[in-house]
């Protein structure tokens, strides 16, 4: 890898960004639309700002993974299938990616997010309260394996917001509250996050200068988060799945329109 040099205000400036990226992160996923490109207005190379957000975001996850279990949140045999499945989708959607664009499912969701974020905001019942029993297990594993999949094949094609929608797919689909869903989602999302670090980590790409602080700052984002939702439950939760769901529809805006 080539030598990267950032500006010392830079990298002092871009630390705090990664904050409250594992905050958001923590609590409804979506915190690599704000650590991503504060990494790259830091100075990185794109590929090293990919690489170094992996590291940070995947130090951070694990933290706020295991205070969740702790706290008897996670549904472990569920989420580790949802796991496995997300990390054989994400394997298909990189191959997917070299051989088509990901214009059409952009488009899909300028259309999707809006209509999900209004249904969040004006039905308040919406992850209130946990009713996944009420659902066959076999159902129940079946749901988790598909949300699994084609989310994994999502953040494989096209990546941003998967933990958000990992977190709506456990609340719609599988009928559990937001807050159950969001301890739920981290395990699947960080299958996926290690897996992708892996490969950059071999390719030599993390830039540990920054992805160390950043690691550092984002482990005290998702603890303080993880904090908040172990403590305020769905009032919490809630209003930042929405802002979740406009930073994605603002990174896809951009991405479709910038040109």
């Amino acid at each position: 890898m080539s030598p990267i040099a950032i500006p010392p205000l830079n990298f002092t400036l871009t630390l705090p960004f990664i904050f409250l990226a594992g905050l958001v992160d923590s609590i409804a996923g979506g915190g690599g639309l704000i650590s991503l490109p504060a990494y790259v207005a830091a100075g990185l190379p794109m590929h090293s700002a990919l690489a170094t957000n992996k590291f940070s975001s995947s130090c951070g996850t694990v933290f706020s993974t295991v205070r969740y279990r702790r706290a008897g949140m996670i549904d472990l045999p569920l989420a580790l299938t949802g796991a496995t499945l997300a990390l054989f989708g994400s394997r298909l959607g990189s191959k997917a990616a070299l051989l088509s664009s990901p214009v059409f499912l952009q488009k899909l969701l300028l259309v999707v997010i809006p209509l999900i974020a209004v249904l969040t905001l004006v039905k308040k019942d919406i992850g209130s309260e946990n009713r996944s029993a009420e659902l066959r297990k076999g159902l129940k594993f079946g749901l988790g394996a598909l949300a699994g999949l084609l989310i994994g094949f999502w953040d494989g094609f096209f990546g941003p917001g998967t933990g958000t929608f990992l977190i709506l797919a456990f609340t719609l689909l599988l009928k559990y509250d937001l807050v159950t869903a969001n301890a739920n989602a981290k395990v699947v999302n960080l299958a996926s996050n290690l897996a992708a670090l892996a490969t950059f980590l071999w390719a030599g790409k993390v830039w540990f200068p920054l992805a160390v602080p950043g690691a550092l700052f984002g482990i005290a984002g998702n603890l303080l988060g993880s904090r908040l939702v172990i403590k305020s439950g769905n009032r919490v939760v809630r209003p930042f799945v929405i802002l979740a769901l406009l930073l994605l529809l603002g990174r896809i805006a951009w991405d479709l329109f910038k040109t």
